[in-house]
C-alpha cells in the first residue's frame, strides 16, 4: 500500500503526526498545496486506513499514573484458546497501554501504568496470575524514560 503515497501524502502524515488538530488551511501553507487539495488527500488518506483515528497526548503522571511497568507473560498453555483467553484480558484492562506477542522465552510483553507500587502488586497479584491463561509473570519498574513517541518515521 506504501506505494500509493506521493511526497505530498507523506508530508501530511508527518505533519499530523506532530498535530493532529492542524487544520486544512494551515496544512496547505505548511505543503504548498491548496486548502481543498489538502482536504481531498486527508479524507482518503483516513478512508483508505492511513490515518487510523485522532487523539490527544495526555501527561500520564499529572493524571496520577507515574508508574510505567514492564511485564512478561509466559502462558499456562500453548495453544489458540489459551491465546484467545490472554487476550480478552488484555483488552478489557485499561491500565495496559501495549501489549505484543513476542518470540522466544516469553510469549507476551505488556506495558502497564500505575499509580503506585501498591496497584502494581494487586494487578499482578490479583488480575494477572489468577487468571487461566497465565503461568509465570515477570515484572520490571521503569526508572527512567528515554524515548516515548508514537510517531512513526516517515
Amino acid at each position: 500500500m506504501i506505494e500509493h503515497l506521493d511526497t505530498q501524502d507523506r508530508k501530511i502524515l508527518s505533519l499530523l503526526q506532530e498535530d493532529g488538530r492542524l487544520t486544512n488551511n494551515e496544512l496547505s501553507e505548511r505543503i504548498n498545496l491548496s486548502a481543498s487539495q489538502c482536504s481531498r488527500r486527508r479524507t482518503r488518506l483516513e478512508e483508505e486506513g492511513y490515518i487510523r483515528g485522532y487523539r490527544a497526548e495526555l501527561d500520564r503522571e499529572k493524571l496520577g499514573l507515574g508508574i510505567v511497568n514492564i511485564i512478561s507473560v509466559t502462558l499456562a498453555t500453548h495453544n489458540r484458546d489459551n491465546a484467545r483467553r490472554f487476550a480478552d484480558l488484555v483488552a478489557k484492562l485499561p491500565e495496559i497501554m501495549e501489549a505484543h506477542a513476542l518470540t522466544g522465552e516469553m510469549d507476551y510483553f505488556i506495558k502497564v501504568v500505575t499509580p503506585d507500587l501498591r496497584t502494581l502488586s494487586a494487578f499482578v497479584n490479583e488480575v494477572l496470575l489468577p487468571h487461566e491463561s497465565v503461568q509465570n509473570v515477570k515484572t520490571a519498574i521503569v526508572l527512567d524514560t528515554l524515548k516515548e513517541d508514537g510517531r512513526l518515521p516517515l
